[in-house]
């Protein structure tokens, strides 16, 4: 056999034989050491957060882990894959949430975070206001009812705020009872008797029983006068029998202000018109005065005659309540 043949055969069979594994050798497979990555969480003035809920997560939503500090602050989390992009977000109570940068580790790489502080959440707080009017007119209600001048004579009918919601029919009622029986309302019965039975008028005469009458005739003129031109009219026709105190302005100003009250009221509304309830309270008024004064005060004389003097009456009390005795009126347990 030539030797070019025989060389050919070896290297043949040394090429199959390199070409056959061992028997029970396999190939082996290079695996990157994990990464580990540690840190610790702080507060802005420095104290650690404890039970803060940190998560790792690569950005490919895989491979994540979720650890919880340890009352120190502490966090670890080990076997991290290198090579991968990682963020962390850190949680806790009343602290606002923290996001650090994206992250790449080296195979075998220990990472210490620099120092992380959470920042206090800031507080939201929503608060409803919702504005009841009939709430508001009932708290403005109860303080009028306290109103007396010095402390003891009953000033109900008077309104010391400009944007007072206006009274219900029920209050308009309540009011014109409370001012009939104040016992300081029957005193003033008694003392404008005791007048007018110094002067005759009217022609019950003289003696307990003619001062009776005086008082029962009193009582009922005011009592009609205020059902009426307080309660009945202003509740039908939705105007405010109160007067609304001015006290700011020219004198000039209150001066008018105060004499055209008992011709012009503020209605329910808002707005301002003629004062039918008070001017028709004192006709009325004077009207049944005919069914029980003595036969010489009747008449029509008398039904104008009394309306007129009501009506002037109306008109020096407003003065008197725009000058003189708002200065004196106890409202919210003071003077003003």
């Amino acid at each position: 056999m030539k030797r070019f043949d025989i060389g050919l055969i070896v290297a043949f069979s040394v090429a199959v034989a390199f070409s056959v594994p061992v028997t029970g050798q396999s190939p082996q497979t290079i695996v990157a050491k994990g990464a580990t990555i540690i840190g610790t969480i702080t507060d802005v003035n420095g104290d650690t957060v404890g039970n803060a809920g940190v998560v790792l997560k690569g950005t490919d939503g895989h491979d994540g882990q979720t650890v919880v500090t340890s009352q120190n602050g502490f966090f670890e989390f080990r076997d991290v894959t290198p090579g991968l992009r990682y963020q962390i977000t850190i949680s806790a109570n009343e602290f606002e949430p923290w996001i650090s940068p994206l992250l790449t580790l080296n195979p075998g790489q220990f990472k210490i975070m620099p120092p992380i502080q959470l920042r206090i959440a800031s507080q939201h707080t929503e608060v409803n206001i919702k504005y009841d009017r009939a709430e508001v007119a009932t708290e403005q209600f109860q303080a009028e009812e306290k109103q007396r001048v010095f402390g003891i004579i009953p000033n109900f009918y008077v309104n010391y705020d400009p944007n007072a919601e206006p009274l219900t029919p029920k209050m308009k009622f309540q009011l014109a009872l409370k001012v009939s029986v104040d016992p300081i309302t029957a005193v003033g019965v008694l003392v404008v008797a005791s007048a007018k039975q110094a002067g005759d008028t009217p022609h019950y005469g003289q003696g307990w029983g003619a001062y009776g009458e005086r008082v029962g005739a009193i009582t009922l003129d005011g009592f009609s006068d205020i059902m009426i031109g307080g309660a009945i009219l202003p509740s039908l026709l939705h105007q405010d029998p109160r007067y609304f105190y001015q006290g700011t302005g020219t004198t000039g100003s209150r001066i008018r202000h105060a004499m055209l009250s008992p011709f012009v009221a503020r209605y329910d509304n808002g707005k301002w018109g003629p004062n039918y309830s008070s001017l028709g309270g004192d006709l009325a008024s004077s009207g049944l005065a005919n069914l029980y004064y003595p036969k010489s005060n009747r008449g029509l004389g008398l039904v104008f005659g009394n309306f007129a003097i009501g009506t002037a009456e109306r008109v020096g009390a407003s003065l008197a309540q725009e000058f003189i005795i708002g200065k004196f009126t106890r409202r919210g347990g003071h003077v003003k």
